[in-house]
């Protein structure tokens, strides 16, 4: 049984990552960086990136790559400035996702009231971009446990 230490070893994983440009694209290309840092840190190789217009369009791209089969994991990466609906129905439809396929699908949406806020969520030392690439690499080792 697994313990309380996350998984975050390898395993020859293969990491998907869209990204919303908006409503900050300098935003999102720091969760980017900070994804990317996660994956190299792990020895886990360059991911699959796709770049969708907006957090609303993260679901819809992710269910694509979850079913066309490939990604053990996907991330979910972008920015969302002062909208909490924009925010909320991204989150829920990526849930969805994973609930529908098995397939872990992280929240690396900064949800922030000013772009001061999403750049402190986005930097060198705090990035949520690479926090959802962590929990990814996680969630994926704990269902290849699970499932044999």
């Amino acid at each position: 049984m697994g313990d309380d230490k996350p998984d975050l070893g390898d395993g020859g994983l293969h990491i998907a990552i869209v990204v919303a440009r908006a409503a900050d694209e300098h935003v999102a290309r720091r969760l980017v960086r900070g994804a990317e840092d996660a994956l190299g840190k792990h020895g886990l190789e360059e991911p699959d990136l796709y770049w969708v217009p907006t957090p609303l369009d993260l679901p819809v791209v992710a269910l694509a790559l979850a079913e066309k089969g490939g990604p053990d994991a996907i991330v979910a990466l972008g920015s969302v400035i002062d909208d909490d609906i924009v925010a909320t129905q991204s989150a829920a439809g990526l849930m969805q996702v994973q609930l529908d396929t098995g397939v872990p699908v992280t929240f690396g949406v900064v949800v922030a009231d000013d772009v001061d806020q999403a750049l402190a969520r986005s930097g060198p030392k705090n990035n949520k971009g690479a926090e959802a690439t962590e929990a990814a690499i996680e969630m994926a080792n704990l269902l290849r446990e699970i499932q044999g």
